[in-house]
């Protein structure tokens, strides 16, 4: 049995795993650890702030959204269009950081994993870190 699904802690999570990862140069699992922490953090906007419903479970009951952050990045501006999800969207980059980002990397040797790579996958996560840190704190 799975854990219900609780997308601000687990960004949390994975950006403090990825972090340490990333400053100790272990390029392949801080992308990976940075793309996980970007779709949990877009996740929690889109599920607390702009609609995106869930399961029992906690996961997007609608399928389009059950999807990683690759593919979620380009959905994010579509759902937070409009007054509400603006001020979320000025945090972001607007081309996507994680287009060539996947899961699947996951089970793929470490030697072709570079920084720069990682290092465009951090940036993003770090965007919608600061997106999310900036939302608690209430500063519009």
């Amino acid at each position: 049995m799975s854990r219900p699904a609780d997308f601000i802690d687990a960004h949390k999570r994975h950006w403090l795993d990825a972090e340490l990862l990333f400053q100790n140069k272990r390029w392949a699992n801080a992308s990976q650890l940075h793309g996980f922490s970007a779709e949990c953090g877009l996740k929690a906007v889109m599920q607390q702030h702009l609609g995106m419903h869930v399961d029992a479970q906690g996961k997007p009951a609608d399928a389009k959204y059950r999807k990683h952050v690759q593919e979620i990045w380009p959905l994010f501006p579509a759902l937070a269009t409009g007054r509400p999800g603006r001020r979320f969207l000025r945090h972001l980059p607007s081309h996507n950081p994680f287009s060539n980002w996947s899961h699947h990397d996951r089970y793929a040797a470490s030697a072709g994993f570079r920084q720069s790579s990682g290092t465009a996958h951090r940036t993003g996560a770090e965007s919608v870190h600061r997106m999310l840190q900036l939302e608690m704190a209430g500063v519009p």
